[in-house]
């Protein structure tokens, strides 16, 4: 069956591309979600209406995300976590963390977009990658200082 997609799905195909996939798959799963259509000839033309519509907005948020990626491509954040000895820390540093820091200093940035491979756990300085588009992303320095 071939149908046109609504949405960027993973391992299928773009937004506004025609793809052949089961009629299973597409009736039971891509068409109640409204992540397809048929692929007709009015539905082409519709979806090719929407791509653009798509495409103008995501021009406008990879702009304002490349223009806050230089705004803070100055930022440092510096976390207070007890730590004991060998610089073990209470606890550890999270995404959640350094989102709060970030919000003190006037940057609202979603806790998701914070690319951590697991929490700091030490004192120290690390390099920290936010994800603010799927093609813009900036690194922060994190500061894990011990609290007094």
């Amino acid at each position: 069956m071939e149908i046109i997609l609504r949405e960027d799905i993973d391992k299928l195909g773009q937004r506004g591309q025609v793809v052949k996939v089961t009629a299973g798959y597409a009736r039971n799963y891509l068409l109640p979600r409204r992540l397809a259509v048929a692929a007709t000839e009015g539905n082409k033309k519709i979806v090719e209406q929407e791509r653009q519509a798509h495409l103008r907005r995501e021009v406008k948020v990879v702009s304002e995300a490349q223009d806050l990626g230089k705004l803070m491509a100055s930022v440092t954040v510096t976390i207070a976590q007890k730590a004991g000895e060998n610089d073990q820390l209470f606890g550890s540093v999270t995404p959640a963390d350094i989102a709060a820091a970030l919000e003190k200093q006037g940057y609202t940035i979603d806790r998701k977009k914070i690319q951590m491979d697991e929490p700091i756990k030490t004192l120290g300085e690390f390099k920290v990658a936010v994800r603010l588009h799927k093609d813009v992303s900036v690194e922060i320095p994190v500061h894990v200082v011990k609290e007094d």
